[in-house]
């Protein structure tokens, strides 16, 4: 039925107003589905299941799947009409609401926003929607903060105020790789080669990359593992029996009680990889080579994590430019 629809709406856009083709979608459409009443209708719970798992395959991860099915769910829930009838203003709707009602900021909603034109969009090349109701509801506006990063004096009193070679080892491979809290934890000690002082991580879309540490990180590393006394593979384990893989709070939660210590606040695994990208470019690294660090499928995502010193702008303005 789609594609009879469609081969009728492509052969009469030369002839008709943006006006009249809506009109006569919707003809079609109540007309068609009339014919096709006979047919069990699909639930919006399946259509859901089918886009959950395109999106498993595309390799995303637990997380992101986790975060698309609650964010659609949710949307599903509140308008509780077939996928095929969800309009555009319907939609608006429920963003609004959903602002006001959790009074989130304008990024949390446009999050919302993204995931629910990721669904819509894939609905619409699975041709199971004519055209997705998202097309018309654009990217939300917001503030774009300069975001902080971690300076020096503050990384040495955070290592001065680690009570265990763990914490120490961690603040280090943090600081010097910049790889994500997710990549941290899954880590196994069999990853890492000290002699190269190199070890592979799996990013976002199990994507292997190598990252690279300091000595600094090197021999802080070597002497937690020393200290070791379980035999789990885990490269970062906690600090009681039974001595299990360090989760992603887990570490959230020490880096925020090592920031207290020091009163520091906002210290969080995320501020360590845009300390490093922002220390790599201020330093003169070109920023492919931070890009390829990073695991970064786009260059504009390394930029936005990399704070630019404007000392360094300005020289380099006077030994090129002036």
């Amino acid at each position: 039925m789609e594609e009879r629809l469609v081969d009728i709406l492509n052969e009469m856009a030369d002839y008709l107003t943006i006006s009249q083709m809506k009109k006569l979608q919707e003809v079609l459409i109540r007309n068609f589905e009339k014919g096709d009443a006979h047919k069990e209708q699909i639930p919006n719970t399946d259509y859901l299941k089918m886009f959950i798992d395109a999106k498993k395959i595309e390799g995303c991860s637990e997380r992101t799947v986790r975060y698309y099915q609650v964010t659609v769910e949710h949307l599903l829930k509140n308008i509780d009409v077939p996928i095929r009838k969800i309009t555009t203003d319907e939609i608006r709707g429920y963003l609004a609401a959903y602002q006001k009602i959790n009074n989130c900021s304008k990024v949390t909603v446009d999050n919302i926003r993204r995931n629910i034109s990721s669904f819509f969009s894939w609905l619409e090349e699975e041709d199971y929607i004519l055209k997705s109701p998202m097309r018309r509801i654009h990217k939300i506006k917001t503030k774009q903060a300069v975001k902080e990063t971690i300076s020096d004096e503050v990384i040495e009193k955070l290592r001065d105020n680690c009570r265990c070679s763990r914490d120490l080892a961690m603040i280090d491979l943090l600081y010097s790789t910049g790889i994500r809290v997710g990549e941290l934890v899954n880590l196994n000690i069999s990853d890492i080669d000290f002699e190269e002082r190199e070890c592979v991580v799996f990013g976002k879309g199990d994507k292997e990359r190598k990252v690279y540490f300091d000595a600094k990180a090197k021999l802080h590393l070597q002497k937690y593992l020393q200290e070791r006394v379980d035999d789990n593979p885990a490269l970062f384990v906690t600090l009681d029996a039974p001595y299990e893989r360090l989760k992603i709070s887990g570490v959230e939660i020490r880096m925020r009680q090592l920031g207290r210590k020091i009163n520091t606040e906002r210290i969080h695994p995320h501020k360590f990889r845009r300390t490093m990208a922002t220390r790599a470019i201020d330093k003169g690294m070109p920023i492919e080579q931070v890009q390829k660090i990073l695991g970064h499928s786009q260059i504009d995502t390394t930029m936005q994590y990399a704070i630019v010193n404007q000392n360094n702008v300005k020289n380099s303005h006077r030994k090129y430019i002036a």
